[in-house]
């Protein structure tokens, strides 16, 4: 098949991309919020840096784009090419079989209008994260995201919660499973990465703190727990501004890294090097961190939006499930609990992770699902 992949630019979308590498299909991607090409071997083509001006720029659209987007919205077609005009013009060059977008509200959404005049081409959508269990509480998203599901042919999600959602939501098509939102893990360059359990001594936290991400309400648990911590380092990554300075303004010795500080290798080595994770949220889908981490064996402590991380997790099983996001005295109970932990322990819960590994996160097994799904439809 001719398949046109739409999204932004991600490490994700590029290892699901890299999936494909050795199908016989004929793989495009559009790059639809204009950020450049990836760097990648990868057999596809690129297509990137197509927003053209029509006029010269006017003082103004900036601030009328940010501040009065419904006017700017109808006015734009007039200043400079858009995602629509440019959806339509890929269709008629490359004649695509089928049209697969990653994202509901970036990359979906724009392209309900241009594909409502083409049901022949098949839909696919895959849904990250929030796109569905968050934004469904919004009367407008909630209106256009049924619009959307209702043309969706075939849906693929990173958790069981989504696809019941979505059916709630007017989709009435073909489920093709969930899947990691990344494609799978490259198992014999992760497992290099990993140190011995006893060797460990990193607790690792997330430091989103946006508007899903709660990281500081981790920090200030660690902060009360900071007695009985001297046996470990604290390592926060993927650290927002608030997050950094609230380390700063508390003088706490902690490790950081700034957001896109790291590449994923560097994260994925810097899991192999932590005993403990915590990831904490009050909204997401399956986190690729606390995959990461379950691959990477460090024990997870997650945040569970909508039952998804026990979709993975059973707790003091494989992992701990932090109930609220919100309450720092249940997530300083959880850190404790993990605390009381030994390194039989440790290791008895990274068996647990090293078989759920195995079986449903290697890019082997996951890579042979994606090519099987992809032939599901070319067979329809």
């Amino acid at each position: 098949m001719r398949i046109l992949l739409v999204s932004m630019s991600s490490i994700h979308v590029l290892r699901w991309v890299e999936n494909l590498n050795k199908s016989q299909h004929e793989i495009y991607w559009f790059d639809i919020l204009n950020r450049g090409e990836f760097q990648t071997k990868a057999k596809l083509t690129q297509i990137c840096n197509w927003k053209k001006r029509k006029v010269r720029y006017i003082k103004g659209e900036y601030f009328l784009s940010k501040r009065v987007p419904y006017i700017y919205k109808f006015i734009q077609p007039l200043l400079e090419t858009t995602v629509q005009e440019k959806l339509e013009s890929i269709i008629n060059e490359i004649a695509p079989d089928v049209i697969h977008s990653f994202e509901m509200q970036k990359c979906s959404y724009p392209l309900i209008n241009v594909l409502s005049k083409y049901p022949k081409i098949k839909w696919i959508y895959t849904c990250w994260g929030s796109d569905l269990y968050f934004y469904k509480n919004f009367k407008l998203h909630r209106k256009k995201t049924k619009k959307v599901l209702a043309r969706i042919d075939y849906l693929i999600t990173d958790c069981n919660r989504d696809y019941l959602l979505a059916k709630s939501l007017k989709f009435k098509g073909v489920f093709l499973g969930v899947f990691p939102g990344g494609g799978g893990y490259n198992l014999k360059k992760a497992y290099k990465l990993k140190r011995p359990m006893i060797e460990r001594n990193v607790i690792l936290v997330k430091g989103y703190e946006t508007k899903f991400g709660r990281s500081i309400n981790v920090l200030k648990a660690l902060v009360e727990l900071k007695e009985t911590l001297y046996n470990y380092q604290i390592v926060v990554f993927g650290a927002h501004k608030k997050v950094i300075n609230f380390v700063e303004t508390n003088n706490l010795e902690y490790g950081i890294y700034k957001r896109h500080e790291l590449s994923h290798t560097e994260v994925m080595e810097l899991m192999g090097k932590s005993k403990i994770y915590i990831g904490n949220s009050i909204s997401d889908g399956m986190p690729n961190t606390l995959l990461e981490a379950i691959v990477m064996n460090a024990f997870p402590i997650q945040s569970n939006p909508g039952n998804v991380s026990v979709e993975i997790i059973e707790p003091e099983i494989n992992g701990l499930i932090i109930e609220n996001p919100e309450n720092i005295s249940e997530i300083k109970a959880k850190i404790n609990v993990a605390l009381e932990y030994n390194n039989e322990d440790f290791e008895k819960f990274a068996n647990v992770n090293t078989k759920i590994t195995e079986k449903k996160l290697s890019n082997v097994v996951v890579n042979q699902r994606i090519i099987n799904a992809y032939s599901k439809i070319s067979n329809l």
